[in-house]
């Protein structure tokens, strides 16, 4: 019986430790996000507030990242987003609003999207040739890297 509680006690002390653990690192990664960006300057650089007055539109609003300027583009025409769900509300630029904003805050500029799609699309590649060639390997050997130590024999 003592031999069960003590490793019981084990288990128990384990997931304790697994757990502050887990607490730890995640405290630090939320301390380690960026701060809100100040609205004023958003108003100052030239970006619109939009007013979330359905529904569908609060749960669009609540759904995009937080403390963030998002790029979007909608009816061929590009736009800035940045929400803030707390006043069920986004501000919204277009390049020149954003420009001006990024001139003052350099840190704040969204990656470039031709850059983030060619990186996209080399890694497809890549992951392409890979395939190709780990399918050419199983098909030229029959029993998919088994030897016959494998089964036994």
């Amino acid at each position: 019986m003592k031999r069960f509680l003590n490793s019981r006690s084990t288990k128990l002390r384990n997931v304790l430790w697994a757990l502050a653990v887990t607490i730890l690192a995640t405290g630090g990664a939320a301390a380690a996000t960026t701060a809100p960006l100040d609205e004023r300057q958003l108003l100052d650089a030239g970006f619109k507030v939009l007013v979330a007055t359905t529904k569908v539109q609060e749960e669009w609003v609540r759904k995009l990242p937080p403390g963030k300027i998002r790029p979007m583009q909608r009816t061929g025409k590009k736009y800035f987003i940045y929400p803030d769900p707390s006043r069920n509300q986004v501000y919204v630029g277009g390049p020149k609003e954003y420009e001006t904003y990024v001139q003052l805050h350099p840190e704040n500029r969204v990656a470039d999207p031709q850059e983030a799609q060619i990186a996209a699309s080399a890694y497809r590649m890549k992951q392409a040739d890979a395939m190709q060639k780990a399918t050419a390997r199983d098909l030229s050997d029959p029993f998919l890297g088994v030897s016959w130590a494998d089964l036994g024999w």
